[in-house]
Protein backbone atom coordinates (compact mmCIF):
# COMPACT_ATOMS: atom_id res chain seq x y z
CA UNK A 1 0.00 0.00 0.00
CA UNK A 2 1.46 3.58 -1.03
CA UNK A 3 1.87 5.71 1.76
CA UNK A 4 1.63 9.98 1.96
CA UNK A 5 5.58 10.77 2.02
CA UNK A 6 4.92 14.53 1.65
CA UNK A 7 1.58 16.23 1.64
CA UNK A 8 1.04 20.08 1.28
CA UNK A 9 -2.22 21.64 1.37
CA UNK A 10 -2.52 25.27 0.39
CA UNK A 11 0.45 26.33 0.26
CA UNK A 12 1.86 30.15 -0.58
CA UNK A 13 5.57 31.07 -1.00
CA UNK A 14 6.47 35.04 -2.10
CA UNK A 15 9.48 36.02 -3.66
CA UNK A 16 10.78 39.11 -4.60
CA UNK A 17 14.29 40.01 -7.20
CA UNK A 18 14.72 43.35 -8.06
CA UNK A 19 11.22 44.75 -7.34
CA UNK A 20 9.45 42.65 -9.03
CA UNK A 21 7.17 40.08 -6.74
CA UNK A 22 6.76 35.97 -7.41
CA UNK A 23 4.07 34.06 -5.58
CA UNK A 24 4.05 30.58 -5.98
CA UNK A 25 0.76 28.52 -4.73
CA UNK A 26 -0.02 24.95 -4.32
CA UNK A 27 -3.61 24.13 -3.36
CA UNK A 28 -2.73 20.64 -3.01
CA UNK A 29 0.13 17.86 -3.22
CA UNK A 30 0.10 14.68 -1.73
CA UNK A 31 3.30 12.58 -2.86
CA UNK A 32 3.23 9.04 -2.25
CA UNK A 33 5.70 6.31 -1.49
CA UNK A 34 7.25 4.42 -4.71
CA UNK A 35 5.86 7.19 -7.38
CA UNK A 36 7.79 8.98 -9.93
CA UNK A 37 6.33 12.87 -10.39
CA UNK A 38 7.03 15.02 -12.87
CA UNK A 39 6.65 19.06 -12.61
CA UNK A 40 6.69 20.98 -15.82
CA UNK A 41 7.15 24.42 -16.34
CA UNK A 42 9.04 27.28 -18.56
CA UNK A 43 11.71 29.24 -17.03
CA UNK A 44 10.32 31.89 -13.96
CA UNK A 45 7.51 29.26 -13.69
CA UNK A 46 8.02 28.63 -10.28
CA UNK A 47 10.05 25.18 -10.91
CA UNK A 48 12.58 25.53 -8.60
CA UNK A 49 10.92 27.21 -5.54
CA UNK A 50 9.09 24.65 -5.43
CA UNK A 51 11.99 21.99 -5.06
CA UNK A 52 13.43 24.28 -2.62
CA UNK A 53 10.38 23.80 -0.57
CA UNK A 54 10.30 19.97 -1.17
CA UNK A 55 13.72 19.45 -0.69
CA UNK A 56 13.18 21.52 2.56
CA UNK A 57 15.45 24.08 1.84
CA UNK A 58 13.18 27.01 2.17
CA UNK A 59 10.11 27.51 4.17
CA UNK A 60 7.06 28.52 3.24
CA UNK A 61 5.49 31.91 4.08
CA UNK A 62 1.80 30.09 4.87
CA UNK A 63 0.13 26.67 4.78
CA UNK A 64 -2.64 24.60 5.84
CA UNK A 65 -0.30 21.39 5.91
CA UNK A 66 3.19 21.01 5.15
CA UNK A 67 4.46 18.02 6.55
CA UNK A 68 6.96 14.74 5.75
CA UNK A 69 6.37 11.36 6.65
CA UNK A 70 9.84 9.36 7.85
CA UNK A 71 10.05 5.50 6.91
CA UNK A 72 9.02 4.46 10.78
CA UNK A 73 5.69 6.79 9.93
CA UNK A 74 6.37 9.64 12.00
CA UNK A 75 4.49 13.03 10.57
CA UNK A 76 7.07 15.95 10.59
CA UNK A 77 5.58 19.63 10.54
CA UNK A 78 7.62 20.75 8.45
CA UNK A 79 6.62 24.50 9.19
CA UNK A 80 7.47 24.43 12.94
CA UNK A 81 10.30 22.22 12.47
CA UNK A 82 13.61 23.95 13.41
CA UNK A 83 16.20 24.05 11.25
CA UNK A 84 18.41 21.08 13.30
CA UNK A 85 15.19 18.84 12.79
CA UNK A 86 15.22 20.19 8.82
CA UNK A 87 18.59 19.21 8.49
CA UNK A 88 18.45 15.60 9.95
CA UNK A 89 15.66 15.36 7.38
CA UNK A 90 17.51 16.33 4.15
CA UNK A 91 20.44 14.15 5.13
CA UNK A 92 18.45 11.12 6.01
CA UNK A 93 15.65 10.93 3.47
CA UNK A 94 16.57 13.38 0.83
CA UNK A 95 18.90 12.79 -2.06
CA UNK A 96 20.04 15.38 -4.61
CA UNK A 97 20.29 15.43 -8.38
CA UNK A 98 21.18 18.95 -10.00
CA UNK A 99 21.80 19.61 -13.72
CA UNK A 100 25.36 20.30 -13.40
CA UNK A 101 26.20 17.17 -11.24
CA UNK A 102 27.63 19.71 -8.75
CA UNK A 103 30.51 17.09 -8.28
CA UNK A 104 33.01 18.05 -5.46
CA UNK A 105 35.89 18.58 -7.58
CA UNK A 106 38.73 17.68 -5.29
CA UNK A 107 37.06 14.30 -4.53
CA UNK A 108 37.11 11.21 -6.90
CA UNK A 109 34.18 9.24 -8.05
CA UNK A 110 33.97 6.83 -5.28
CA UNK A 111 34.39 9.36 -2.77
CA UNK A 112 32.06 11.98 -4.06
CA UNK A 113 29.47 8.96 -4.12
CA UNK A 114 30.34 7.64 -0.48
CA UNK A 115 29.99 11.29 0.93
CA UNK A 116 26.38 11.04 1.59
CA UNK A 117 27.17 7.96 3.31
CA UNK A 118 29.60 9.60 5.14
CA UNK A 119 27.85 12.78 6.51
CA UNK A 120 25.44 9.79 8.05
CA UNK A 121 27.84 7.56 9.15
CA UNK A 122 26.85 4.69 7.47
CA UNK A 123 29.29 1.67 7.11
CA UNK A 124 30.26 0.33 3.99
CA UNK A 125 28.00 -2.79 3.08
CA UNK A 126 29.18 -2.74 -0.79
CA UNK A 127 26.22 -0.85 -2.27
CA UNK A 128 28.55 2.11 -4.08
CA UNK A 129 30.16 -0.80 -5.27
CA UNK A 130 26.91 -2.02 -6.60
CA UNK A 131 25.48 0.81 -7.92
CA UNK A 132 29.07 2.01 -9.84
CA UNK A 133 28.50 -1.76 -11.47
CA UNK A 134 24.89 -0.67 -12.39
CA UNK A 135 25.72 3.08 -13.87
CA UNK A 136 28.54 1.66 -15.88
CA UNK A 137 30.87 3.58 -14.10
CA UNK A 138 33.44 1.65 -11.92
CA UNK A 139 35.79 2.56 -14.09
CA UNK A 140 36.01 6.09 -13.22
CA UNK A 141 36.36 5.11 -9.71
CA UNK A 142 39.29 6.91 -8.65
CA UNK A 143 39.25 10.03 -11.42
CA UNK A 144 38.37 13.19 -10.84
CA UNK A 145 34.77 14.98 -11.95
CA UNK A 146 37.22 17.15 -14.61
CA UNK A 147 38.02 13.63 -16.57
CA UNK A 148 34.84 12.88 -16.84
CA UNK A 149 32.24 13.62 -19.53
CA UNK A 150 28.93 14.85 -19.24
CA UNK A 151 26.94 11.80 -19.59
CA UNK A 152 29.27 10.22 -16.65
CA UNK A 153 29.73 13.32 -14.09
CA UNK A 154 25.54 12.72 -14.06
CA UNK A 155 25.56 9.05 -13.04
CA UNK A 156 28.13 9.83 -10.95
CA UNK A 157 25.43 12.16 -9.43
CA UNK A 158 22.28 9.72 -9.39
CA UNK A 159 25.12 7.15 -7.91
CA UNK A 160 25.49 9.90 -5.18
CA UNK A 161 21.52 10.55 -4.76
CA UNK A 162 20.83 7.24 -4.17
CA UNK A 163 23.94 6.09 -2.23
CA UNK A 164 22.65 6.50 1.20
CA UNK A 165 19.15 4.81 0.28
CA UNK A 166 17.13 7.92 0.39
CA UNK A 167 13.18 7.97 0.38
CA UNK A 168 12.98 10.84 -2.02
CA UNK A 169 15.20 11.93 -5.16
CA UNK A 170 14.63 15.56 -6.14
CA UNK A 171 16.19 15.99 -9.77
CA UNK A 172 16.41 19.76 -11.10
CA UNK A 173 17.06 19.05 -15.08
CA UNK A 174 19.14 16.23 -14.48
CA UNK A 175 19.60 15.97 -18.47
CA UNK A 176 19.73 19.32 -19.17
CA UNK A 177 23.23 19.40 -19.61
CA UNK A 178 23.75 16.30 -21.89
CA UNK A 179 22.76 15.65 -25.70
CA UNK A 180 19.72 13.83 -26.22
CA UNK A 181 21.03 10.29 -26.48
CA UNK A 182 22.61 10.72 -22.83
CA UNK A 183 19.79 12.66 -21.90
CA UNK A 184 17.16 9.53 -22.56
CA UNK A 185 20.20 7.05 -20.84
CA UNK A 186 20.39 9.29 -17.95
CA UNK A 187 16.37 9.14 -17.46
CA UNK A 188 16.12 5.66 -18.22
CA UNK A 189 18.79 5.40 -14.87
CA UNK A 190 17.36 7.34 -12.62
CA UNK A 191 13.71 6.00 -12.88
CA UNK A 192 14.66 2.38 -12.82
CA UNK A 193 17.20 3.02 -10.18
CA UNK A 194 14.45 5.03 -7.99
CA UNK A 195 11.99 2.21 -8.94
CA UNK A 196 14.59 -0.49 -7.67
CA UNK A 197 14.88 1.21 -4.10
CA UNK A 198 11.20 2.00 -4.29
CA UNK A 199 12.15 5.69 -3.72
CA UNK A 200 9.79 8.51 -4.45
CA UNK A 201 10.81 10.50 -7.67
CA UNK A 202 10.54 14.78 -8.31
CA UNK A 203 11.51 15.75 -11.69
CA UNK A 204 11.79 19.24 -12.32
CA UNK A 205 12.70 19.77 -15.94
CA UNK A 206 11.08 22.41 -19.65
CA UNK A 207 11.93 19.20 -21.10
CA UNK A 208 8.23 17.50 -21.22
CA UNK A 209 9.17 15.56 -24.25
CA UNK A 210 11.89 13.94 -22.69
CA UNK A 211 10.07 12.21 -19.56
CA UNK A 212 6.37 12.13 -21.33
CA UNK A 213 5.02 9.27 -20.35
CA UNK A 214 7.34 8.15 -18.39
CA UNK A 215 6.21 9.07 -14.66
CA UNK A 216 3.64 8.27 -12.38
CA UNK A 217 1.99 11.89 -12.09
CA UNK A 218 2.26 15.43 -13.64
CA UNK A 219 1.95 17.97 -12.46
CA UNK A 220 1.85 22.02 -14.31
CA UNK A 221 2.23 25.44 -13.34
CA UNK A 222 -0.80 28.01 -14.64
CA UNK A 223 0.99 31.32 -14.92
CA UNK A 224 -0.44 35.01 -15.07
CA UNK A 225 -0.10 37.89 -13.70
CA UNK A 226 -2.85 39.14 -10.50
CA UNK A 227 -4.59 42.04 -9.04
CA UNK A 228 -1.56 44.24 -8.39
CA UNK A 229 0.63 42.87 -11.45
CA UNK A 230 2.82 40.66 -9.82
CA UNK A 231 3.52 37.41 -11.36
CA UNK A 232 1.50 34.24 -9.91
CA UNK A 233 2.02 30.37 -10.28
CA UNK A 234 -0.47 27.80 -9.51
CA UNK A 235 0.71 24.29 -9.25
CA UNK A 236 -2.45 22.03 -10.96
CA UNK A 237 -2.31 18.35 -11.59
CA UNK A 238 -2.40 17.07 -14.67
CA UNK A 239 -2.18 13.89 -17.40
CA UNK A 240 0.22 13.31 -20.21
CA UNK A 241 -2.72 12.95 -22.45
CA UNK A 242 -4.64 15.93 -21.75
CA UNK A 243 -1.26 17.96 -21.26
CA UNK A 244 0.13 16.84 -24.58
CA UNK A 245 -3.07 17.45 -26.89
CA UNK A 246 -2.94 21.04 -25.79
Amino acid sequence: MKMPVITIRNLSHRLEKAGVGFTLRVPRLEILSGETTAFVGESGSGKSTLLDLLGLITKPDSAEEFSVATPDNEKIDILHANEIVLACLRRKYFGYMLQTGALLPFLNVYENIALPRKINRLQEDGYISELLETLNIAGQKFKKPSYLSGGQRQRVALARALSHRPTTILADEPTGAVDKVTATEIRDLLLDCARMCNAVVLIVTHDEGLIQNRTDRLFCFDVAKNATNETEAILREDTWAAHMAG
